[in-house]
């Protein structure tokens, strides 16, 4: 319990700081949310009212801690440009994201955890530099360029799965999961390759050790032993690995979300950039802070699982 209090107490300085670099970035861009609504033509008694009703005419600080309040009550504002609460916004777009990123996620995870394992059970051989050598090919392909292929392939010429659009689970789920399924192989191909060769090489290291030559010697079958012993305790870093993957892949998809037309939250917070919607980016930053935050929480929580001298503050060589 101590080392779950300790992690949520550790969250609070970061997210002030997240928040205070985020409100004081979000000032430095250049432009003017309320020229940009109004448009080069307005008034300067319009202007100025603009202004006067955003809070833009106060000192920096006061409208830090404005907004900050706010934000401690569950208001994140109200949108410059559409108008309408920020947390509506936001939740319009964040189940599109959380969804491919879970997606992206099993689709990594079913290809790199056989061939991850193969990989290192088979050092050396035929399996291992095949494994090895797609891995390295599939860090290297542009998710882009992929899922534009694949696209032209499943899509264009043998129309097996829709090009882009995206609707809600809710509303059609098989519609829903067809359109899900090239976005979710064109992140996952890629990330499945960077999470495989962190599996192997940490596997390696602890088929090494001592405890697994015991675990042989005492006439344990190597599948046993790889999957009953081994795997547990080289899964560390293949749970940090998946955790930095899984936050980045929360704010990181606008690409492919741009190329699939799925209505994502990073889309959100490049389309509030561009029209100078400072409200809407400070908060879904803030938003984004938070999951990555709750991300590195369950993360730790693993470790504590997977290895319990974690929990008791205690290093791995201890």
């Amino acid at each position: 319990m101590m080392f779950v209090v300790r992690r949520l107490l550790l969250t609070i300085p970061i997210l002030l700081l997240v928040s205070i670099m985020t409100f004081s970035l979000i000032h430095l861009i250049p432009g003017d949310p309320a020229r940009v609504i109004l448009g080069q033509e307005a008034t300067p008694e319009a202007y100025q009212a603009l202004r006067t009703e955003l809070g833009l005419d106060q000192p920096i600080v006061v409208q830090y801690f404005s907004w900050l309040g706010k934000v401690l009550q569950g208001d994140l504002g109200i949108s410059i440009t559409d108008r309408v609460p920020v947390s509506q916004l936001i939740m319009q777009r964040l189940p599109a994201t959380v969804e491919l990123t879970i997606g992206t996620f099993l689709v990594a995870i079913l290809i790199a955890f056989p061939a991850g394992i193969l990989a290192a059970v088979r050092r050396g051989t035929w399996i291992d530099y095949t494994s090895t050598f797609t891995a390295l090919g599939g860090m290297s392909i542009p998710s882009f360029w992929l899922a534009m292929m694949m696209i032209i392939f499943f899509a264009v010429n043998n129309q097996w799965l829709p090009a882009s659009g995206y609707v809600p689970f809710l509303e059609d789920p098989k519609q829903n999961l067809l359109a899900m399924v090239l976005p979710c192989l064109a992140t996952g191909l890629r990330e499945s390759a960077v999470l495989m060769r962190m599996l192997r090489s940490s596997l390696l290291d602890v088929v090494s050790m001592d405890f697994i030559r015991t675990a042989k010697a005492k006439g344990l079958n190597e599948a046993r032993t790889i999957l009953g012993h081994a795997l547990r305790n080289a899964m560390v870093p293949v749970v940090t690995t998946s955790g930095l993957m899984i936050a980045g892949l929360l704010g990181g998809l606008v690409i492919t979300e741009s190329i699939f037309s799925i209505p994502g939250f990073g889309r959100l917070i490049v389309e509030s950039v561009f029209k100078r919607d400072y409200v809407t980016v400070q908060g879904a930053i803030l938003v984004s802070a938070v999951l990555v935050v709750l991300v590195n929480l369950a993360v730790d929580m693993l470790y504590a699982v997977i290895d319990p001298r974690i929990k008791a503050g205690k290093g791995a060589g201890e």
